[in-house]
């Protein structure tokens, strides 16, 4: 079991966050914090294997939190999980080890992809032992544990193909407001019934967000963002 610290300094936020990875299998909240003081606290006192870190803390930031962890010697992953978009924050936390950034607002899928991501890691790691060496293919999955979880070409269904996927993609990238599958099969000459099976395994596995138009009468339209990561939250 993988025991996680929600850093949020939202009461809300980090009570969602900390919902969602109750939803993942293999992992469990152990404790929530909403200040910098409040997670060293936590850090000191239990076991902790994953921080999921918001950067804008009432103390301190998260990325110099990051850096005080290791120099008090907690060796605790981290998962930026954050508003923070600018270029600076994201260099700092990956310079200080953090090894993802999530960007809010996101998806439930958004979030658990990162999270199958770091499994993904840890059973790597696992696999090679803490005192044993790894040969290039072990380097590479090792490296890239986390883009394959994230890739949207990863683990396709049967019938479904990554040109169609990059197709999708490149509709709903240069779209300015949500598209229906009509739409979607409109721009890329495919079926809807085909492009409502894509989207529909896009959207499970966190690619893209859905959002209801309603109508004055009917059910309501489901139309779609590429969103890789984001959507829904706070």
């Amino acid at each position: 079991m993988i025991d996680v610290l929600v850093v949020d300094d939202d009461f809300r936020v980090a009570e969602i966050n900390a919902a969602y990875v109750t939803q993942v299998p293999g992992f469990r909240v152990t404790a929530r914090a909403h200040t910098a003081a409040q997670a060293l606290v936590a850090l000191e006192s239990r076991h902790i294997d994953l921080v999921l870190l918001d950067h804008y803390l009432p103390d301190e930031s998260g990325v110099t939190l990051v850096a005080r962890m290791r120099q008090l010697g907690h060796h605790a992953d981290v998962i930026m999980v954050t508003a923070a978009r600018d270029v600076a924050t994201l260099q700092s936390a990956m310079r200080h080890g953090a090894l993802q950034y999530l960007v809010k607002p996101f998806s439930f899928a958004g979030l658990r992809a990162k999270l199958d991501g770091y499994a993904t890691l840890r059973r790597t790691l696992e696999g090679v032992g803490p005192h044993g060496e790894a040969g290039q293919n072990q380097v590479d999955r090792i490296f890239s544990a986390f883009k394959t979880a994230n890739d949207p070409h990863s683990e396709l269904p049967k019938g479904h193909s990554a040109p169609t996927v990059d197709l999708i993609r490149r509709v709903l990238e240069e779209s300015a407001y949500p598209v229906s599958a009509h739409e979607v099969a409109e721009h890329t000459g495919i079926s809807r019934s085909t492009a409502q099976r894509y989207l529909k395994h896009l959207e499970r596995a966190g690619r893209i967000t859905l959002t209801l138009k309603y109508g004055d009468t009917g059910r309501p339209e489901h139309r779609y963002t590429w969103a890789a990561g984001t959507g829904r939250g706070d």
